[in-house]
């Protein structure tokens, strides 16, 4: 394992019952910042401590729904969350003013990189969802989804550590987790190699419908939290809170 910062590279290995994110707040202890995944798919996990970027989630209210309309509308993002129809502020009102009420098992989050709102994550049990529990032999996981959608804040490599942020904060809501779920179209390269990056596993091919009709072939990625992330509640250290 590595951890850089500060111009230095700091090398430890990964402890007998540590999780990943343990040994890197261990080994990162001399850097000041929080280690955060930078790609955890390889033989050597790596991580990076910068300071500098602070990621946050905040839960997502009404005021912030015409900018999530602007955000659905992007090409980049459209085509991937296509199947909810026309991105108009009423359809999106309609759609998630409930989530942002706290009215569906769905709960939505803000994303900011330094206090500005760049793109957006939800989040939901699996077994609240039945359609969704098909997916995974664990109804318990916790899936998400998530984009960027400032156009110019994509593919600039925040994708990582923007669902590292997320899943610290999913450690401290769900502590009870043992699993995070999340299922991509299966053309979406750049979406499955960030989750590759933060140590998700990818496993079986479905065919999803969608609420338009259509069929869309997704690859089910599962994360194992106590390998990954430890936490208090599983009688480790875990990584630094930040997000939800």
């Amino acid at each position: 394992m590595t951890v850089r910062g500060e111009g230095v590279a700091l090398a430890g290995e990964v402890g007998p019952g540590e999780s990943w994110a343990g040994a890197a707040a261990r080994i990162a202890a001399p850097l000041p910042g929080d280690p955060v995944a930078d790609d955890l798919s390889g033989e050597i996990l790596a991580f990076v401590a910068d300071p500098d970027l602070r990621i946050d989630l905040r839960a997502m209210t009404h005021g912030d729904l015409p900018i999530l309309t602007r955000w659905l509308t992007a090409p980049h993002v459209r085509r991937w969350w296509h199947s909810d129809g026309e991105p108009t502020l009423e359809r999106v009102t309609t759609t998630y003013g409930p989530r942002v009420d706290g009215l569906t098992p769905t709960r939505m989050w803000v994303v900011e990189v330094n206090g500005r709102s760049v793109g957006f994550v939800q989040d939901y049990r699996i077994r609240e969802h039945p359609d969704f529990a098909l997916l995974t032999p664990n109804p318990d996981a916790i899936g998400l989804d998530y984009a960027v959608g400032e156009p110019e804040w994509a593919g600039r490599g925040l994708g990582a550590r923007i669902l590292w942020a997320w899943m610290v904060g999913a450690t401290r809501r769900f502590p009870d987790a043992e699993e995070f779920f999340a299922a991509p179209d299966h053309r979406n390269a750049a979406s499955l190699r960030i989750l590759d990056k933060v140590g998700f596993v990818q496993g079986t091919w479905f065919d999803e419908p969608t609420r338009d009709g259509s069929v869309a072939t997704v690859v089910g990625c599962r994360l194992d939290v106590r390998r990954v992330l430890g936490g208090t509640q599983r009688g480790e250290p875990g990584p630094a809170p930040r997000g939800p």
